[in-house]
């Protein structure tokens, strides 16, 4: 018997992915079908509900959930299941109108122009958007990439449960990191462990990145390094030159028995602490017992405080949620230690001043983020040598040095202090 954390609300993963032989005769039958465009976030979900990371989801929500989901955060459908941010599946009026209650159609992901898989429709409802963002993102403002992407939705949902036929959304660069939760599953339980921390990335793992994880191993059995490969914001640096960095730092500074490399299809929403509590979700289906849960989880720009996704958690009615938040503070290298350090344990409250050429000048603390080491490589200033291992500066430098084209974009000021500019990757 495993003794894995379960599935959410279910015993057993959700898989909504068919093999082989089903595919190839669901493939023949939607020659006829009407098609129905998804963007690259609702293609990420769908892949999400085959493989079993969104279980117990049968399909894309319906009206009742999906306004008990931004507003409430439970699902009637599921007995009130707990479920943070809505899994919807958006059309144009006209499109959605041609579709009858009751009726099959082929759903198609846009960029690569594939078919991904059909949906029995059950449900079709107008959504006002103002209130979805209002409540999952706390805010409309068009600046927000999320808040963008749910503006620029159509107009009505359309709803029923899925059947899978294809996964084919990344490259092949991906194939060796990208896992489905049965996969890390069995891989975690090959180990013999029990607690697992999942540590979510969207960035290349830097020092604060794996002193977390180093923290997170001596509590449980071992961390599930888990990465983002499906879409994120401009300026956030691609999933397979984050795969390389973070492969060069594992490999050399961790114990290689008590930590695994995963990948996951979902798009970023930059919901901040709701889409904190969506990471808790599947990655309970993927076998975690934990999340570790840092400064500023799921945010962007300073649409959230730097400790909000940890106080969502907070908000969870009990037991509804089995994945258990490790929360940590504001992690930095102190001079004056001479460590790694956080603000919970480091007495040296000044904060470390580095001149242009890299060099220390000063100060205690060197306040470290993707955002910050970022700007530092997009503008070629040299990365000082407590920011990141030199691996992963090699690995970031050859990227940026390799774009032609860059454009301005904000950093967050919590990282800084003030606010400047980084390239578009």
């Amino acid at each position: 018997m495993s003794k894995l954390v379960p599935p959410h609300g279910s015993e057993k993963l959700t898989l909504l992915l068919l093999d082989a032989e089903a595919r190839r005769e669901e493939i023949k039958r939607t020659a006829k079908l009407k098609k129905v465009p998804m963007t690259s976030r609702e293609t990420g979900d769908l892949i999400m509900m085959g493989i079993g990371a969104f279980t117990p989801l049968e399909g894309f929500m319906g009206a009742e959930d999906w306004k008990a989901c931004c507003a409430e955060m439970r699902l009637p459908s599921k007995q009130g299941l707990f479920w943070p941010i809505p899994i919807t599946l958006s059309a144009e009026e006209a499109l959605a109108k041609s579709i009858s209650l009751g009726e099959e159609v082929a759903l198609w992901d846009t960029e690569s122009d594939s078919l991904m898989g059909t949906m029995k429709v059950t449900e079709k409802y107008p959504i006002d958007k103002e209130f979805e963002c209002l409540q999952v993102f706390k805010t409309k403002d068009s600046a927000h990439p999320g808040v963008q992407k749910v503006m620029a939705q159509g107009p009505i949902n359309l709803a029923g449960p899925v059947r899978v036929v294809s996964e084919s959304f990344f490259p092949e660069e991906f194939s060796g990191i990208y896992q489905r939760p049965a996969e890390s599953r069995a891989l975690f339980e090959q180990r013999g462990w029990s607690t697992v921390a999942a540590l979510q990335l969207r960035n290349p793992m830097h020092n604060s990145h794996a002193y977390l994880a180093w923290i997170a191993i001596e509590v449980c059995d071992g961390v599930y390094v888990h990465q983002l490969l499906g879409k994120l914001k401009p300026g956030d640096i691609p999933a397979e030159v984050r795969v390389k960095a973070i492969d060069a730092l594992v490999n050399k500074y961790f114990r290689k028995e008590r930590v695994i490399q995963g990948g996951y299809p979902m798009e970023m929403r930059y919901a901040g602490p709701r889409e904190a509590l969506l990471h808790a979700v599947f990655r309970q289906n993927y076998g975690c017992s934990h999340l570790i849960v840092g400064r500023d989880h799921a945010g962007v720009g300073d649409y959230y405080g730097p400790f909000d996704a940890q106080k969502i958690f907070k908000e969870v009615p009990t037991g509804a949620l089995a994945v258990q938040p490790l929360c940590m503070d504001w992690t930095f290298y102190c001079y004056e230690c001479g460590t790694m350090a956080s603000m919970k344990t480091c007495p040296h409250e000044s904060k470390a001043v580095i001149d242009e050429h890299g060099n220390y000048k000063g100060g205690a603390r060197l306040l470290l983020s993707g955002t910050l080491l970022r700007k530092l490589m997009s503008e070629g200033k040299p990365v000082p040598k407590e920011f990141s291992k030199p691996e992963v500066i090699a690995i970031l430098k050859a990227y940026y040095d390799s774009l032609e084209e860059k454009v301005e974009v904000k950093l967050h000021s919590a990282a800084t202090g003030a606010s400047v500019k980084q390239p578009k990757a």
